[in-house]
Parts: structure tokens; sequence; C-alpha cells
């Protein structure tokens, strides 16, 4: 019969291995970060609570790019029936918000979308955005594969949540 001391030394490094994806993959979509190979990491995801079901909201979040220049194409996600990549601008004296048909991503360059400027509208909400829940928000880019970050929900006027 084998001692005690050689199954918990031939079983530990098993499951080790098999809990470590699970922690890995849960920490990067908590923090919405790449892994370290990844080419784009996005960092900072945050939306505003909504007023309603069928209101809108907007995504702000920074993408930092660790490969090769690159373009944020497209975002979706199961909480809006339509996802627009937005710019505001002032025209004359009236701030508009207009869909722009691509972001630029480049090394050491992070593009910051934020509030008064680039950002990621939510039309056609499926369901109330209530701040202290989050949702899912996929991103895809013209060459880097899709990222899928978890977006929390701060209250209506709020401002981005605490980074760490």
């Amino acid at each position: 019969m084998k001692s005690f001391a050689y199954r918990a030394a031939t079983a530990l490094p098993l499951l080790l291995a098999m809990a470590t994806p699970v922690w890995a993959q849960g920490n990067a979509l908590q923090t919405g970060a790449a892994s370290p190979a990844a080419p784009i990491a996005v960092q900072n995801a945050w939306a505003r609570a909504s007023a309603g079901a069928n209101g809108t909201s907007a995504a702000y979040l920074t993408v930092v790019d660790h490969g090769p220049a690159d373009r944020l194409l497209s975002a979706s996600t199961p909480v809006a029936s339509k996802v627009e990549l937005h710019e505001t601008k002032m025209d004359g004296t009236v701030m508009r918000m207009l869909p722009v048909a691509g972001i630029d991503v480049a090394p050491g360059k992070p593009a910051e979308l934020k509030p008064g400027g680039l950002h990621i509208m939510l039309m056609g909400l499926t369901q109330p955005l209530r701040a202290g829940e989050s949702f899912p928000l996929t991103l895809t880019f013209a060459h880097a594969p899709p990222v899928t970050v978890t977006v929390p929900v701060v209250p209506p006027g709020g401002s981005a949540p605490h980074s760490h």
C-alpha cells in the first residue's frame, strides 16, 4: 500500500494542472486583460446604468496593443440589439455622437474610449443595465482575435470604477 505522502505528492501536480486554467480564465475575464501572449489587452471597461430596458447606454474602456498596429472594427453584447462604435464631436454649439467605421490601435498608444470622446454605444437594450451588475462585451479587431471582457455597470452619471 502506498503512503499518504506519496499519493498526495503525485496527486497535487494533477490537481494544480486542472485548476490553473479555470483560475486563469476567470481572472482574464474579470480583469478584462488578455493573456500575456495576446496582442490586444482591454483594461478599465465600464458602462453607466440605463433608465430602462429599451434605452441606450455606452461602454468605455482602454485598448492596449502589444502587437502590430490593429483596428477595432466592432463590438457585440447580448444586452443590446445594436452596438456601434461612436465619437462625440462638437458641431457648432451642438454636441453630436456620430458612428465611426473603426478605431485605430497602435503599440505604445492605448486607445482610450471615454465619455465625451470615442465610446461604444449600446442601443435597444434587451434588459436594463443596473449599477452593481455586469455584462459581457466582445470586441472584434481587423487582425487580432476577438476579446471578450466583463463590463461592470456604475450608477447613472458615475465614472470608471477604481482599478487595482
